[in-house]
This record gives C-alpha cells, structure tokens and sequence, in this order.
C-alpha cells in the first residue's frame, strides 16, 4: 500500500489492535483507531497515542461502527473489537454474540453501502471448530462449536464468506488459535503461568493454580498473527484462512517453559485446582497454516519457545519496576 493509505482498527485498545497499528505505521499507513466512548486509556496503544487518530464507538451501537467507517473513509479495516475472553460468553449469551456477530455484520454492511471498494480483516477463532473430527483443523474442517464464544464467532465468519459472495466485498475471515504476547491481559492463562513464574523466581509469590494441566492449545506470538492479517488484505481477493503456528502444546508444557527460563522446576510450583478444571476436550485445537504459507507467503518468526522467554522476561521487568516504587 502506498504512503498515506487509511487503515480503520477497532479494538485498538487491545493486544491485537496494538501490534497491528505498529506494523501499519511502519509501512505508512495513517492509523485510525475505534476506543470505548469515555475511554482515558488507550490499553496496549497507549505508547502510540500520539501517532494514531481516535474515534469513539461501541459494539453495542451499531450506528457509531458506521458513523467511524463514513467519517475515516479508510482502504482497510481491521475489525479486532469483540469480547476475547471464553468463559464470559456463558454468563451472557446475548451481549457476546450481539457484540460478535452483531458489530461484524454492522461493519460488513457499512463497507457495502459507503464503500464496497473497502477491504475487511475480521477475525474467527480456531474455537468455532469445537469438538471437530479432525486435528489439525483447516478452512474445510466442518465446525462444531461448543461455547456462546464460539457460535458467535462462527456465524461472523459466515457472514464474512456469505457478503463477500453476494455483494462482491473484500471481505477475509483470520481464523486464528491462540495468541498471545506480554500485552495479553493476565486473566489468560499465558499470562497467568508467566507472570507466576516471574512473581515466583523474584521471591514475591510461592505457588501458582492452574486448571487441567493436559489441555492442548496452538498458541503464536500475536504480532505474527496480525501480519497474517495484514496480508490477507494485500491479496487481489478476500478469502478465509487460518492462522497458526499448527503445533500443539500442553498447559504443562507452557508452565514448564516457563518456570525453566527464570530456572525453577514448574512442578515445585503448581496445584491443581479442580474449580478451574473444564470439561475433557476430546479434539485437540491445533491449527493447520499450510493454505496461508503457501497462498500468503506466510510464516510465523517467533517460535513457542521465544514467545514464553519473551512474556516471562516482560513479567520480570514490570514485576521488577514495581518492586522498586
């Protein structure tokens, strides 16, 4: 894209949102982001406040998602905004898939009215495949989702693939697994386990709980995943692709990563507590990439290994700094 394209990230706020308006940046990209109204903190974007637009909207009031998009004009939007974390799709069904499925199909239908020429990025998740038959899962695999997350998530990347094919719109579907960075908020698991070890190893805490320890997932650095994103909107089409690093691990295996770089024993460390244990998942949630490096040019730089030395050495710092206030 030249000098001077417009870019629209709702979300900005966010790990995601963050990550992404750094890369645009520095391909030159003007950077507009969408913030909660009233909001004082830009989150994860703070630190690029002043190199960034802000508009107000809220995922609620579909008329503020266009009211952004008509006042930004952009040539791409990144529609990142939408609750992340899981088990709070159960406690309210509605509000998640309205603020899920809902936005996206308020951004779809403002693109197509004000500007079809507009290309779209909306994420899925690898959770819309659920209890699938299959590991790893690919843009084939059929779906079948298990949570209120999940469902809203799904029926928003249909509606991605249905209004590209009925309005001609530039419209691409991330199916992304998880993935996660410093800036992920601490209630994710991730964070839960890095943050304890670096508490652990500076003498500040002495155990850590955590839920199943035998729980797969296929986690990648998010800063990978959002230039996944970003050349999905290169691409002469909108099209579907997963995005992930297509090997799995175990919450065991991230905790005794993570323990190892500050050189404790996880196992020294960690209970399990049988309130946090979620049901057997019978599937494991790995992504196959292969459509994306092959299509995409795609690979993701930093491994499994890195990311969690690179969180655990974040945690270290921050944990540190405050120490010393």
């Amino acid at each position: 894209m030249p000098d001077g394209a417009r870019a629209l990230i709702t979300g900005i706020s966010g790990q995601d949102g963050s990550f992404l308006a750094e890369l645009l940046l520095e391909k030159g990209y003007d950077v507009t982001g969408m913030q909660h109204a009233g909001a004082d903190s830009l989150g994860a974007s703070e630190h690029l406040r002043e190199r960034i637009e802000l508009l107000e909207g809220e995922l609620l009031a579909p008329e503020t998602l266009r009211e952004a998009i008509a006042a930004v004009r952009p040539g791409e939007i990144y529609h990142l905004a939408a609750p992340s974390f899981v088990p709070a799709s159960w406690e309210d069904p509605a509000r998640a898939t309205a603020a899920i499925a809902g936005a996206t199909a308020a951004v779809l239908a403002a693109v197509r009215d004000l500007d079809p020429a507009t290309r779209v990025f909306v994420p899925s998740s690898g959770a819309i495949f659920g209890e699938a038959r299959e590991s790893p899962q690919n843009e084939l695999t059929p779906a079948r989702p298990t949570s209120p997350y999940a469902i809203a998530k799904l029926a928003a990347h249909q509606l991605v693939g249905a209004m590209r094919e009925h309005d001609g719109l530039h419209a691409s579907s991330g199916i992304v697994y998880n993935h996660e960075s410093e800036r992920r908020p601490e209630r994710f698991v991730t964070r839960r386990v890095t943050r304890a070890a670096a508490a652990i190893a500076l003498g500040l805490e002495s155990e850590l709980s955590l839920g199943s320890l035998d729980a797969v997932r296929d986690w990648s650095f998010a800063g990978d995943i959002m230039r996944g994103a970003w050349l999905m909107l290169q691409q002469p089409e909108g099209d579907d692709f997963v995005l992930a690093s297509g090997a799995g691990h175990t919450v065991a295996e991230l905790a005794r990563v993570a323990f190892a770089c500050v050189d404790l024993d996880a196992e020294q460390h960690i209970k399990v507590d049988e309130a946090l244990v979620r049901r057997h998942e019978g599937t494991p949630s790995i992504g196959d990439p292969s459509k994306a490096r092959r299509e995409l040019g795609w690979e993701a730089d930093v491994g499994f290994e890195a990311l969690i030395e690179r969180m655990v050495r974040a945690d270290l710092r921050s944990l540190e700094a405050l120490a010393r206030r």
